[in-house]
């Protein structure tokens, strides 16, 4: 059974993820400077600090549950694009956004409904 702060930390580290993601567009606006970058060095540093995270909840749940809200990515750079990169979400990227969102519920679901299988097999 996973348990919620593996979940927490997962969602907690797709956060991390993606606002590295935005550091790294707004430090590539300023390559090839590489030493004096502090986006582009935010960026990495937030991405290592995603991975440990990644890390130490993957040890408190099952792989085929924590990993797929990974794809929650897709939906904190999309939101954090529009709020500071002024980007536009079309009517088929929100369409996509709602498709990652109930794939990573069918998987909450089928993920509980394979532990309650079990258990009443075991029982």
């Amino acid at each position: 059974m996973t348990k919620w702060w593996a979940i927490a930390l997962v969602i907690i580290c797709t956060l991390f993820t993606s606002t590295a993601q935005l550091f790294l567009k707004f430090g590539s606006a300023r390559l090839p400077l590489l030493f004096w970058n502090w986006p582009l060095f935010a960026g990495m540093v937030l991405y290592g600090v995603g991975a440990l995270l990644l890390i130490v909840s993957l040890k408190g749940g099952d792989v085929t549950v924590l990993y797929p809200i990974i794809a929650t990515s897709y939906i904190w750079v999309s939101i954090l694009s529009m709020t500071f990169l002024g980007e536009r979400m079309s009517f088929l990227k929100w369409a996509g956004v709602f498709a990652i969102m109930m794939g990573i519920c069918f998987i909450g679901w089928g993920s509980k409904r394979n532990s309650a299988t079990k258990l009443t097999e075991v029982s």
